[in-house]
């Protein structure tokens, strides 16, 4: 049976002030998902090194692979890993789109310092309804909760819509006041996975204008952007070149999320580049070196470039990078 747990007696934070941090200063938490040790390995090296706030996302699905209480050891164990690095940074541990209010109230009791509910696919009362309940559980124990308002489309895990319905500035704020909830995901043109716009078309930019309707509805509120991935050609062409097929996968272009980071947006949510990378270079890995059997040989590489990756994002998307 399983021992409930408060988070701060691991060693994570919530949300709220690391979104004010980010917000007075301009700049995005990276939220990253992992699913196995290597994901989690790169995350905290990248921001230990760069010395960025993070967030350690844990979807629905991952809890299912990895196995929920092996998951939420492993990230008790990047707190301690922080710390060997020689790290200060703040770590939050999150549930990426949480679907009932059972699985939120199971994350909070072992040890998630925040949860999000997604009740996009409710009506807007029924979304409200269940939010509030998510809200008033977590807050018992200082968890943060994040909503969702607005349909994104793609397919990533269970998350999937075939159009997106765009946030209306005008429900916002009483979505929040009825809700309580601590941040809002919205949808501004973002969408899941890896295959976001048409190709041969030019990509759409992002709806900046409802991100500013609802800045102005919602001032100094934190606002999340999911499906944020910028689905890197070079990996890409990577897999392509050694076996694969994602032909026309496309992503958000890296400086239309920087403009975003600079607005009112604190947290925005990166999986698939993740998993591109690490795909990428394991096939690389394998197509070059056909007697190679040893996972370590291509886990180890694809570790070590997506740490890169994640630098990266770190100092020239997200301007989280050099913040603590």
């Amino acid at each position: 049976m399983w021992k409930m747990v408060h988070y701060k007696e691991i060693g994570f934070v919530n949300t709220k002030e690391m979104f004010k941090h980010a917000m007075d200063n301009g700049y995005a938490v990276p939220a990253y998902n992992f699913n196995n040790m290597e994901q989690i390995q790169a995350i905290v090296l990248a921001c230990v090194e760069s010395r960025s706030p993070v967030i350690l996302q844990v979807s629905k699905g991952a809890r299912k692979y990895a196995n929920q209480t092996l998951l939420r050891y492993m990230a008790e164990g990047a707190v301690e890993y922080m710390k060997e690095l020689g790290g200060n940074i703040p770590m939050a541990l999150h549930l990426d789109h949480g679907d009932s209010f059972e699985l939120c109230k199971s994350c909070v009791d072992m040890g998630f310092s925040s949860v999000m509910y997604d009740g996009s696919h409710h009506s807007y009362e029924e979304n409200i309804k269940i939010t509030k309940e998510v809200v008033e559980y977590a807050h018992k124990f200082d968890a943060s909760v994040e909503a969702e308002l607005g349909v994104l489309a793609g397919i990533e895990e269970h998350v999937s819509s075939e159009k997106s319905h765009y946030t209306k500035p005008e429900e916002v704020k009483d979505f929040v006041t009825r809700t309580g909830c601590d941040s809002l995901a919205i949808s501004i043109g973002t969408s899941h996975g890896a295959f976001k716009f048409k190709p041969g078309k030019p990509i759409p930019p992002l709806r900046f204008d409802i991100l500013e309707e609802i800045q102005k509805k919602l001032p100094g509120y934190p606002i999340v952007l999911h499906g944020s991935s910028s689905v890197p050609q070079e990996y890409v062409e990577m897999v392509n070149q050694h076996g694969g097929d994602l032909s026309g996968a496309l992503g958000v272009p890296e400086d239309q999320l920087r403009k975003a980071a600079s607005m009112n947006v604190c947290k925005i949510n990166i999986d698939s580049d993740g998993r591109l990378v690490v795909t990428a270079v394991i096939r690389k890995v394998l197509a070059k070196q056909k007697g190679v059997f040893d996972p370590r040989k291509y886990l180890g590489p694809a570790r070590d470039e997506l740490k890169e990756l994640l630098i990266h994002k770190n100092k020239n998307v997200l301007g989280s990078a050099n913040r603590y």
